[in-house]
């Protein structure tokens, strides 16, 4: 007979509160002393736990960092706005489909991706974070490039690589907090 796995929602549910309280001291002191300035003693001791419960709830300053970084992705507007252009077969409906689209992402996370996305480049293992966000963001753009080529709405000899760099200059993750700002 093979042994049973104890489970207890009340512990879950506790550890599930420490790791929230990890990410929010992490996000606060990534946001006032930046990445390079915060450590994981000072994220533990303003989360009020242990030093080792950071490494065994939340992973070290990088993790921690990629935990409050990564749902942007996930973030739904991302799903319905890929989604709606997937349908769209009018070039303009899909350009504002994804200004709007980018435009809620941002507003939705404005200081992880103003504050912390940037700092996510100061050490290799944050780096790692920022290229993976990166390339998901421009692989999301690149979608959208290549729905405009399926519909033939981009104009005389420009190609999908183009419409990528000016969809990309327009709405990048550079350009378009430097526009709203």
């Amino acid at each position: 007979m093979g042994a049973s796995r104890y489970h207890s929602p009340r512990r879950a549910d506790a550890a599930a509160a420490t790791r929230a309280s990890i990410l929010a001291a992490g996000r606060e002191l990534f946001l006032r002393k930046g990445y390079a300035g915060t450590t994981v003693p000072q994220i533990a001791e303003a989360a009020r736990v242990a030093v080792p419960t950071v490494y065994t709830s939340a992973g070290g300053k990088a993790d921690i960092l990629a935990a409050l970084i990564e749902p942007i992705t996930r973030d739904p507007a991302v799903g319905e706005t890929l989604a709606a252009i997937a349908e769209s077969e009018d070039g303009a409906e899909i350009i504002t489909l994804l200004g709007e689209g980018v435009r809620r992402t941002y507003e939705r996370h404005w200081d992880v991706i103003v504050g912390l996305f940037p700092q996510s480049q100061s050490e290799p293992a944050a780096a790692e974070v920022y290229e993976r966000i990166l390339r998901a963001y421009q692989e999301a753009i690149g979608a959208v490039a290549d729905r405009l080529a399926e519909v033939d709405a981009l104009r005389p000899g420009l190609d999908r690589a183009g419409a990528l760099d000016l969809l990309w200059f327009y709405l990048g993750q550079a350009a378009w907090p430097a526009l709203v700002r």
